[in-house]
């Protein structure tokens, strides 16, 4: 993206525990995409790695920032948290696994496919994360303009 010239910027603060909101971040941002005419399923998976992205904050994090740019024909989403921390990515990039607590499956999050989604979703990922201090992940999608 170095090279593309940047055609919107914006970061989005999160706040951990506050599932009232949860998801709202990453509705503003489907609604950004769409106003700039994006492919509809760029659209559909950025809005999908920022939603996920997004409840992780919420779930394991005390707060977290959710960059967004946005060039001709990829899409950035960075999010850096201020959490738990993964002390196993490997694991916990596995398919259903999850370190969400009873209160967080009860309101019907922590299935385990987040980090699976995110990766499975971005052209590009890149995760890394230092237990105690929080995690910094990386999901690019592009398109054809």
């Amino acid at each position: 993206m170095a090279d593309e010239p940047l055609i919107y910027e914006n970061q989005f603060n999160v706040q951990g525990g506050n599932f009232n909101d949860a998801g709202k971040v990453a509705s503003h941002i489907k609604a950004i995409l769409k106003g700039f005419g994006i492919p509809s399923e760029a659209v559909r998976k950025t809005a999908l790695v920022a939603y996920e992205s997004e409840i992780n904050i919420v779930s394991y994090a005390r707060k977290g920032v959710i960059h967004l740019r946005l060039a001709r024909d990829q899409v950035v989403i960075e999010t850096i948290d201020e959490g738990l921390g993964i002390a196993d990515i490997e694991l916990a990039m596995q398919e259903g696994y999850s370190t969400a607590t009873d209160k967080i499956r009860e309101m019907g999050f922590g299935a385990g496919m987040g980090l699976a989604n995110i990766r499975n979703f971005s052209d590009i990922f890149q995760i890394s994360s230092e237990p105690g201090k929080g995690t910094s992940l990386k999901m690019i999608i592009k398109w054809r303009p």
